[in-house]
């Protein structure tokens, strides 16, 4: 009898799957992903669990134990094993032990376009038990000012040579925080800092003739593990800066635990140490840092980092070094496939393309094009506390949602007013989750699972990303403040975003923009009484680009070469507004906010727009009358912004 049952029972079950398999044919494939998604939180729980704490410092000290003369870093014509990285680090650490005297808890700048040093640096900060603060390398002026002071009372700055001139602007705001700044070697392999602005001295040491330690000065030997023995894991291990949804640029707390939850990124979507990743983004960003730096130290494979994107050099470079892992924003594959076609254009060995942004037009026509190389699209936040990934291949998706991911980290996509910028609330005051197929604004609930760690030394921009009694009182959810969507096939998509920033992309450079910081640098101008900034769609281009509504004081005129000085001076290049429209008065609702999403919706249609519209000339160096001819140009590409 139990003969006869057997291959029944065993029949029964194969016929039962080929049914789930034709019913849902991602059946096999959200299995396989919930089975890695329980061995990563199972892996982090017992690392949690390790005594003494673990960091993501330990495990790369593991990886120079296990694998010390495995390549690590190869940067233009340099490789750096994770043996080099180690010493590097230590001679760094060893020098900033002695000035300016670090210590456990202590914060420290690191103001770098993509180089070796920027881990470097990172990884003697950890040794030291310290926090880095990165730095937007493109900030000048009050905006650098701003982001400096983010953290609060930060010790020291590192830099290298081809920013101390944007170091020199704000001289004297270093003098008054009183933060050391330190000059680290362009001469790769001799990682030694010299200090060249001490607070309690009176000049900017631009000639670097003042060094109190280098590296010959100092050791190598091996950090003692006792000087960070009071970092938890709820202590500040990074701040990466962000707009958020809030305005000014804030320095998001990246906790040594969320540092660890990290490193789970790339080996959850099958990178492993045989890979090459090629990151072309920057290391001050989440995605540069977080999956391209500490994909590394977690997987042990090798990462090729560039100082700047270039398509032209990108697929010789892969094949140079043998890429098998690219990063991207959706920018960025945009302009791989602008880029002249060569024969054949199907690259050998890069097998796995993940990042974020990405257009479905751009992402169909990449695969067209560059075929054989799979694109897993994410979405995620830096400060967010929750997370989502197309590991299902989905063109246009940013994520796939599942049973066991919503358990672990308790999401929702409620209803949300665009034009008073606020949910929607029921009779009881609590707000209404859309329906499947319906646009809503992301939330996600703040447990100790899914924490949210704010922004430093900024409680009140906190506060505004808790959103409360969200589906019952006392409830505090996590406001993302991007509206996204979830099909009845369980894809999410992503829509767009609410508040007062937007992003921008800027030739390859994705970036958050403040609307509020634009508007403030623009009301600097004497013969501007009110700027309100939004972003625009320009077809074309990803994200949005920047505009303004600007209304003059009476009697005053435009003047569009002081303007186009004024924010050359003041912002970087992605938070310029690239188009101005003149209006008489600036709309505002009942509670005096400005209007924001009728402007936007309006676009920049000079045959549309009866106001004065204006277009920022890189030529001419002016903001010049925005013509119906300059307006086709924008739109068949001819003219870049």
């Amino acid at each position: 009898m139990l003969c006869t049952l057997l291959p029944l029972t065993l029949i029964l079950l194969i016929l039962l799957l080929l049914l789930l398999s034709r019913l849902c044919p991602l059946f096999w494939t959200d299995v396989l992903y919930q089975a890695q998604l329980l061995r990563i939180l199972f892996q982090f729980v017992l690392r949690r669990r390790r005594s003494p704490v673990f960091l993501a410092l330990d495990r790369f000290l593991e990886q120079v134990q296990s694998r010390p003369n495995q390549p690590f870093i190869i940067f233009e014509n340099r490789s750096f094993s994770f043996r080099d990285a180690d010493r590097e680090s230590n001679l760094i650490a060893n020098a900033l032990r002695w000035d300016p005297g670090l210590t456990s808890g202590d914060t420290v700048l690191l103001f770098m376009q993509n180089r070796p040093e920027i881990a470097f640096c990172w990884l003697a900060l950890a040794k030291l038990g310290c926090a880095c603060a990165l730095l937007n390398s493109n900030m000048r002026s009050h905006s650098l000012t701003r982001s400096v002071r983010c953290v609060g009372g930060a010790r020291a700055l590192i830099t290298s040579e081809d920013l101390q001139g944007a170091l020199a602007e704000v001289y004297t705001d270093l003098q008054q925080d009183r933060v050391s700044v330190f000059l680290i070697s362009q001469h790769l392999g001799s990682s030694h800092l010299k200090c060249v602005f001490r607070p309690d001295r009176c000049v900017f040491r631009s000639d670097r003739s003042s060094v109190f330690r280098s590296d010959s000065e100092s050791s190598d030997e091996p950090v003692p593990a006792s000087l960070r023995a009071n970092v938890r894991f709820t202590s500040p291990a990074v701040y990466i800066y962000t707009s958020g949804t809030t305005g000014l640029p804030k320095a998001a707390v990246i906790t040594q635990s969320r540092l660890l939850a990290a490193l789970s990124v790339l080996p959850s979507n099958g990178v492993t140490d045989k890979d090459v990743i090629y990151v072309t983004l920057p290391l001050y960003h989440t995605s540069g840092f977080l999956l391209g730096l500490l994909g590394a130290v977690e997987t042990g494979c090798s990462m090729v980092l560039r100082t700047k994107f270039s398509a032209s050099c990108f697929w010789d470079e892969c094949e140079a070094h043998r890429v098998t892992i690219i990063l991207y924003i959706g920018e960025i594959l945009r302009y791989l496939c602008n880029t002249p076609r060569r024969d054949p254009d199907r690259v050998q060995g890069v097998r796995l393309a993940i990042g974020n942004g990405l257009r479905a037009d751009v992402w169909q026509e990449f695969i067209a094009r560059f075929g054989g190389i799979e694109v897993r699209e994410f979405y995620a936040s830096t400060e967010g506390n929750v997370g989502f990934i197309n590991y299902a291949g989905k063109i246009g998706a940013a994520g796939r949602v599942n049973f066991l991911h919503r358990k672990l980290f308790p999401y929702a996509l409620i209803a949300y007013d665009t034009e008073q910028e606020q949910p929607i609330r029921n009779a009881a005051g609590l707000c209404v989750e859309v329906p499947k197929g319906q646009t809503g604004l992301l939330v996600s609930r703040i447990t100790h699972t899914a924490p949210f760690t704010g922004y430093a030394l900024d409680e009140a921009q906190s506060e505004k990303k808790r959103l409360r009694d969200v589906f019952q009182k006392g409830d505090v959810y996590f406001n993302s403040g991007d509206l996204l969507r979830i099909d009845a096939d369980g894809f999410i998509y992503f829509q767009d975003r609410v508040g007062d920033t937007f992003r921008c992309f800027d030739r390859w450079k994705g970036e958050n923009v403040a609307t509020t910081e634009v508007s403030d640098v623009l009301g600097l101008l004497e013969f501007i009484e009110e700027a309100n900034v939004y972003g625009v769609c320009v077809p074309g281009h990803e994200g949005r680009i920047g505009m303004a509504a600007v209304k003059l004081k009476d009697g005053r005129e435009f003047d569009g070469e002081r303007v186009f000085g004024h924010v050359c001076r003041l912002l970087p290049g992605y938070a310029r507004p690239r188009f101005i429209r003149i209006q008489r008065h600036i709309e505002v609702t009942a509670t005096f906010k400005q209007l924001k999403v009728k402007l936007a919706k309006a676009g920049f249609d000079p045959s549309t727009i009866h106001d004065p519209l204006y277009f920022l000339s890189e030529t001419e160096r002016s903001y010049i009358t925005l013509t119906r001819h300059i307006y086709q140009e924008i739109l068949a590409l001819s003219v870049k912004l």
